[in-house]
């Protein structure tokens, strides 16, 4: 579990941040590599402060099924030999309770670093920051709440995520899309996206996203046990599938395959597992990789160009359709095969796709309404977007007075 730990840190720096990075142009990779990595830091003191607390610990009263109290604020009352009384995602197993804070931590720092694909190359450092430590706060940690701690009334319910579809993606997918409504295009976009700067880096990126999604996926199972090899292996085959079927899209539509399409399809697939890899076998991971790719094919290629939104680098078209299906896929295919306590609409509980259709559009609205207000709130004190000025010169310099390769 602290190598599942490690891994899951590893996807957001350098892995998140190198594959955002190489999409963007020059003059703001340093701009993302920046986010990325403050990130890491900031909800890191956050989760320890109260995050973890606000998430895990139980309150009282008509509150406890929607947020937790204060009880383990700054990991108060929590020992180095205390085992983790919660569970993540429906796992019976049981780690040392610091360890299990820590695995979280990682999950609550990923989370907001998605949302940046939608806004890349027009916001305002501060108001990134402020943003994303107030998103974390009013809508991170309660989903984790509801779908997570014991207290939670989407867990309560029967919804199943193994490792973050809802919490994660389809929370920051959401989140994302309303920051791209709400900021506005990039200058002179025009429904025409620019080239990425550098495309080796997104490779290393989505290669390193692919790596540490081991340990967010099959860490979920908080032991090394059958559990936790089939989340990795559904893991990986969804992925796989996803990505080739990408390229098959890619190929036969556009004429020819590319590394960035292969690279988004693989994504894809890593976020559409995320909730059903401890419930699905290799076959319902094929049909998640077939789906996912299909559908989020034609979101960024096709629907994203047809509405005209700039979802810089598709977040919303990958983690928020890829997590919505994800999600709603696990309510048709887990299977008893791999949890006997678990089973979707193909083996003969219909109910389990009505719970997460709920959870599913629950996360959604709560995703949608707080990001919608908390824009609004941050873009009135501090502002969000970048100046017209600040944008052409670039991020990175206007900034963080810094350049990413330095002239002659």
């Amino acid at each position: 579990m602290i190598m599942a730990t490690a891994l899951v840190m590893l996807m957001t720096i350098p892995g998140l941040a190198l594959f955002y990075g190489g999409l963007v142009r020059q003059k703001n990779v340093l701009n993302i590599l920046m986010q990325c990595f403050i990130l890491t830091a900031v909800i890191t003191l956050e989760w320890v402060f109260f995050g973890y607390s606000l998430s895990f610990s139980s309150s009282t009263g008509v509150l406890a099924p929607f947020i937790g109290g204060f009880d383990w604020a700054f990991l108060n009352g929590i020992g180095i030999n205390d085992v983790s009384p919660y569970y993540i995602s429906q796992a019976t197993a049981r780690i040392p309770h610091l360890l299990f804070v820590m695995f979280q931590c990682m999950f609550a720092v990923i989370t907001p670093a998605l949302i940046i694909g939608a806004y890349a190359e027009r916001i305002k450092f501060k108001g990134f920051l402020i943003f994303s430590v107030l998103w974390s706060i009013f809508v991170y940690n309660p989903v984790a709440h509801w779908v997570w701690s014991a207290d939670g009334w989407l867990l309560k319910m029967g919804a199943l995520d193994f490792a973050g579809g809802t919490v994660v993606h389809i929370n920051a997918g959401i989140a994302a899309l309303v920051m791209t409504l709400m900021i506005g295009s990039r200058r002179n976009y025009n429904n025409h996206p620019t080239a990425p700067h550098n495309i080796p880096l997104v490779v290393i990126g989505a290669a390193l996203l692919w790596f540490g999604w081991f340990g967010f996926n099959a860490g979920s199972g908080l032991a090394a046990d059958g559990l936790a090899i089939s989340a990795f292996l559904s893991t990986h085959v969804a992925t796989a599938t996803a990505a080739f079927t990408w390229v098959l899209l890619d190929w036969t539509i556009n004429g020819k395959p590319t590394v960035i399409g292969i690279c988004t399809g693989a994504v894809a697939g890593l976020v559409a597992i995320t909730p059903a890899a401890g419930f699905v076998g290799v076959l319902g991971a094929v049909v998640i990789g077939v789906i996912v790719a299909l559908v989020c094919f034609f979101m960024v290629s096709v629907v994203k160009h047809k509405f005209g939104y700039d979802d810089s680098l598709d977040a919303f078209g990958v983690h928020g359709i890829g997590g919505i299906l994800g999600a709603l896929l696990t309510g048709f295919l887990a299977t008893p095969a791999i949890q006997s306590s678990y089973s979707g609409l193909f083996y003969g509980n219909p109910k389990q796709l009505w719970i997460q259709l709920v959870a599913t559009v629950t996360t959604m609205v709560f995703s949608g309404v707080m990001t919608f207000i908390l824009f609004k709130i941050v873009d009135k004190t501090v502002g969000i977007r970048a100046s017209q000025k600040e944008e052409i010169a670039g991020l990175d310099i206007t900034q963080h007075n810094e350049m990413a390769l330095a002239e002659d």
